[in-house]
């Protein structure tokens, strides 16, 4: 599939697709940008090539900034406000990022605000740059409120009282703060350090069988139900996972490179990943 657009360039290695959002001066939302990320992640979602999706910026101050404040200005506000059954494209966006059946990564090296603070707590994972990464909603501030997703995503990720002071607050929060309440996975002292990582990590995801890595990302997103109800999805998902091919396969290469055994097991992190690369070559 052919990926060309007017905000984002993108390059695919072994099942990674690595995204860099570009729209100078200071990567705001642009409808530009918002109409690429749409359509794009649409693509990425349905390109079987992809196993992994990673998101960065070509600004090194900021990753998305905020979306576009004269495009909000010009929302129709004629007519009274109307509740709706279906999502806003934007909300579906968000969504997409959030339950498509591979990890999506935010690369946070700057700062985030507003709306891309919103598509980026939608993706599975963040990681950040100490003493450079900051968070900020500015939406109350400005008389609106995170109409993104933020009121929902956030609470998830912060817990109720923490999101209150982000939201309510407009405050910056550091990438030391951001790491301790659970908005960033990990935040790094430098970008070489967050580079490799995350480079690290997407190509190791990318080495697992991806109907694993699709019912286990199901399987934690159902932890939002009663627990009992997703414990019993957890075990109709792991039953579909023993039913396919390479579950028998990598299981045994695995016992093969030592799993089970006391050395195996020192370094089964390794033996996993030695796993996924036997897989690959065959």
């Amino acid at each position: 599939m052919a990926y060309d657009y007017q905000t984002i360039s993108s390059r695919l290695e072994d099942g990674v697709m690595t995204a860099v959002m570009n729209s100078p001066p200071i990567n705001i939302m642009t409808p530009s940008m918002y109409t690429d990320l749409v359509a794009f992640t649409a693509e990425v979602e349905a390109d079987h090539g992809v196993r992994v999706l990673v998101l960065e910026s070509a600004d090194p101050d900021f990753f998305i900034a905020h979306f576009d404040v004269p495009t909000i200005l010009e929302f129709p506000t004629d007519t009274a406000a109307q509740k709706s059954d279906q999502l806003t494209d934007f909300h579906a966006m968000c969504e997409r990022v959030r339950t498509m059946s591979k990890p999506t990564i935010a690369k946070i090296a700057g700062r985030v605000g507003g709306g891309g603070s919103e598509f980026s707590s939608a993706c599975d994972m963040r990681f950040g740059l100490l003493r450079k990464t900051i968070i900020n909603q500015m939406e109350v501030p400005l008389g609106i409120l995170p109409g993104g997703g933020g009121t929902q995503y956030l609470p998830r990720l912060l817990g109720r009282g923490r999101a209150m002071e982000v939201i309510l607050g407009g405050i910056d929060i550091d990438a030391e703060t951001a790491e301790k309440w659970g908005y960033l996975n990990r935040a790094f002292e430098t970008m070489v350090e967050l580079d490799s990582y995350v480079t690290q990590l997407a190509k190791r995801m990318a080495l697992w069988p991806p109907h694993a890595i699709a019912l286990a990302k199901q399987s934690i997103l159902n932890s939002s139900m009663p627990v009992i109800d997703g414990l019993k999805e957890e075990a109709y998902l792991f039953q579909q996972t023993l039913r396919h091919r390479s579950a028998a396969e990598n299981m045994n290469k695995a016992l093969e490179l030592g799993a089970q055994t006391r050395e195996g097991e020192m370094r089964i992190a390794d033996v996993s990943e030695e796993v996924g690369l036997a897989a690959k070559k065959d």
